[in-house]
């Protein structure tokens, strides 16, 4: 799959180049490369909100969720609704959404919050509500583009691990771009890594760490060392 944009002048610049990767069942993979490379491109046209100009995207799971960077949840919707509102859309019965939202909202830890609207909320709140969201409505894949960078240390590794317990409990396949090497390395199976713009695969990288992952052992800074060694710092 390759992808291009087409400039203000009407000039053509490639973006994506030859992108072709499997994620299969229940598996983890981040996408890593230097800023500016195209990983949100990439992952926004396998979310179906890009379509690419060459090749294609196959996915064999039929329902696909998305958390994006900076929240994307609505400001005039409190919690509940704002995580109710994608079953809405599927005019599915309220009480059964109730009983779902209901049931999320308690998994992430915003039972108590489900009447407060996003200015009441922390940004670690907040992108618990699009976790939320994502999650309610079952999907089997799920996407997130770098959904822990507005957040501070402390957040962002709490929330990490929460992520990683849906994972494991819901059965579900997760694909994360990221910018942060530790990051990948700390939930993947494997990471992919990318070369500068027009981005191509450098290497696919299994990563065989045992779970949970010891940050300060010798093997996770080994692999995340041969990690930075292949992202381009142009």
């Amino acid at each position: 799959m390759s992808h291009e944009f087409t400039s203000e002048t009407g000039d053509n610049f490639s973006v994506l180049s030859h992108i072709s990767f499997e994620l299969q069942k229940n598996e983890f993979i981040s996408v890593i490369g230097p800023s500016g490379c195209g990983k949100s491109t990439l992952i926004k046209i396998i979310a179906g909100l890009i379509k690419p100009k060459t090749g294609f995207i196959d996915i064999k799971a039929p329902k696909t969720s998305m958390v994006f960077q900076h929240f994307a949840i609505f400001p005039w919707l409190n919690v509940f609704d704002n995580v109710d509102y994608g079953l809405k859309m599927a005019n599915q019965l309220k009480a059964e959404r109730i009983k779902t939202v209901k049931h999320i909202l308690k998994e992430v830890g915003l039972f108590d919050v489900q009447d407060k609207y996003p200015r009441e909320l922390s940004g670690g709140m907040m992108q618990r509500v699009g976790i939320a969201r994502a999650l309610v409505v079952n999907p089997e894949l799920l996407l997130m583009d770098e959904p822990f960078s507005s957040l501070d240390n402390f957040t962002s590794e709490k929330l990490r691990q929460e992520v990683l317990y849906f994972w494991q409990k819901y059965n579900l396949s997760f694909l994360m771009v990221t910018h942060l090497i530790e990051e990948a390395v700390e939930v993947s199976d494997k990471v992919i890594i990318l070369s500068s713009r027009p981005a191509g695969i450098k290497r696919i990288m299994d990563i065989p760490l045992k779970r949970p992952r010891n940050k300060r052992s010798q093997e996770f800074f080994k692999i995340s060392d041969e990690i930075a060694s292949l992202i381009d710092r142009k």
